[in-house]
């Protein structure tokens, strides 16, 4: 029978073993983990609840895929643009570019193929989701090479990019959203855009310029003014919306929860110095993670059996 030579067989299984470590690579450049923040592409259908269909809920679902490829290419580019300055973070020098798991060639090709096949897929989905998609693509492009070097209008990008999110939900089962509803999302996302600012302040107030140039530019006591302002405005904003919506009055006992979840919130931020990744939090910190399963429950009991 015959037989490969020792040293050949190994030579195979480290080409495999590395090629298999590039497709993992890729895969992990698109941040899964991450996906969670598109979920809020489902708050038109949470808050429609009379039009809750398999056909809506198919369209919002392929919708959600189809925005994790697209943020996942804005990762990509990102991690393109930032592979030197990520190699001196202490935590995103894990990241498959940065690290030198993955080639940046590789990445970009990969992504300018997945960007390309994804946008098509979302202009076939809904015109007009798919210029969204264009936009959200566009104004991150802006963000990785420009806009998160300037003062404040960096985290105000971010909390944009969660906006369009919202909107594009909204575009796919064509119901419009109430200005109370934008507002809260707007400042729900600046919330979280500022404690991830705060957080990466705290872990690197030793050297703060050799990754980011802007964390100069802030303080630990700016930012907590900042977000104590977008606190309440979110809670006051939300409050409102429950009475203004045109929907159940009842959504006012939903009101609880979200101040709950914003004070534990801020006690992971404040106390055990977390918030650099929020999706993180969500999976990770179960008061956090089951005050959004009894939010979302809440809402769809007060539409199902009280309006």
């Amino acid at each position: 029978m015959f037989m490969l030579d020792p040293s050949t067989q190994s030579s195979r299984r480290s080409e495999s073993g590395g090629a298999n470590s590039v497709t993992g690579g890729l895969l992990l450049l698109l941040r899964p983990k991450q996906w969670t923040k598109n979920l809020l592409l489902f708050a038109a259908l949470l808050f429609s609840y009379e039009k809750i269909s398999p056909r809506t809920a198919g369209e919002t679902l392929l919708g959600f895929l189809i925005f994790c490829l697209v943020a996942g290419c804005v990762y990509i580019l990102n991690d393109v643009a930032d592979r030197e300055r990520d190699r001196a973070h202490p935590v995103k020098c894990r990241r498959p570019i940065a690290s030198g798991r993955v080639g940046a060639g590789q990445a970009a090709a990969f992504g300018g193929i997945l960007l390309l096949l994804s946008l098509t897929a979302s202009f076939w989905l809904n015109p007009l989701f798919g210029a969204l998609c264009v936009i959200y693509f566009a104004i991150n492009t802006a963000y990785s090479f420009a806009l998160k070097h300037v003062v404040i209008l960096d985290v105000m990008t971010v909390a944009a990019g969660f906006v369009l999110r919202a909107i594009a939900g909204g575009v796919l089962i064509d119901v419009p959203f109430t200005p109370w509803f934008l507002l809260c999302t707007l400042l729900l996302s600046l919330f979280l855009a500022i404690g991830k600012r705060r957080h990466e302040l705290v872990l690197l107030r030793q050297d703060t310029g050799s990754h980011r140039k802007v964390l100069d530019r802030y303080s630990i006591v700016l930012l907590d003014q900042m977000n104590t302002i977008v606190t309440t405005g979110a809670i006051i904003s939300y409050s409102l919306f429950t009475f203004t919506s045109g929907r159940s009055i009842h959504l006012m006992w939903t009101i609880p929860l979200v101040v709950y979840g914003m004070f534990r919130y801020l006690y992971l931020i404040h106390i055990e110095n977390k918030g650099g990744s929020p999706d993180k939090v969500l999976f990770e910190d179960k008061p956090i993670l089951m005050t959004v399963a009894l939010y979302a429950i809440s809402v769809v009991c007060i539409f199902a059996f009280l309006e």
